[in-house]
Formats: structure tokens, sequence, C-alpha cells
């Protein structure tokens, strides 16, 4: 087993965890339970892991949380109908609805 990713968001963590296993890499979580335990243990210690089972399988996870973590290449839009400024990853617009 390998860990392959760590970070203080729980959510973000369990984001990794359902790409790599998207992927058909198996994984596990460690350290879910563990943030009851800041003050015992140093803050870093607490952070949930996403370990991959198959070593052979750590550069694959690697590269998909690599990709995951990649800033979207394309730019910001605006909205035809009225005028705001969206960001890359939404497909309609934040203040109206209308369509990119």
């Amino acid at each position: 087993m390998k860990l392959v990713y760590t970070h203080p968001d729980p959510i973000l963590v369990a984001h990794m965890r359902s790409s790599i296993e998207l992927a058909g890499i198996e994984c596990v979580l460690r350290n879910e339970y563990a943030s009851g335990a800041v003050g015992e243990l140093a803050p870093l210690d607490t952070w949930v892991e996403v370990w991959v089972l198959r070593d052979r399988d750590c550069e694959r996870a690697r590269g998909i949380i690599e990709s995951l973590q990649r800033e979207p290449e394309e730019d910001d839009w605006t909205c035809q109908q009225c005028a705001s400024a969206c960001p890359s990853t939404f497909e309609t617009c934040w203040h109206c609805g209308a369509e990119r």
C-alpha cells in the first residue's frame, strides 16, 4: 500500500478517492476519524489520507490527482444575456442561468 494523497479538507480527499476508484484502482481512506485527536496529535497527523492497495497503481493514481488539480485551460466568459462575468468552469451563467 502507498499513500497517494492527503489534505486537511476531508471532502476534497473523498473526491480524490472517488475519482481514483472510478479509474478502477482500489484504494482506502485512513485517518477518517482522527480529527477528534487534534491537540493530542499534530494537525498534520489528523488529515485524511488516500492509500492505493497495489503499489503498481500508485503512479496512475497520482496522475489522476494531478490532472484534477490543474487549473482549467479555458478563459472566463461573459454571459450574452446579462453581461455577467462567469468562471470558465461554469456551463451556465451564475446570475441569470443562461447557457454558455
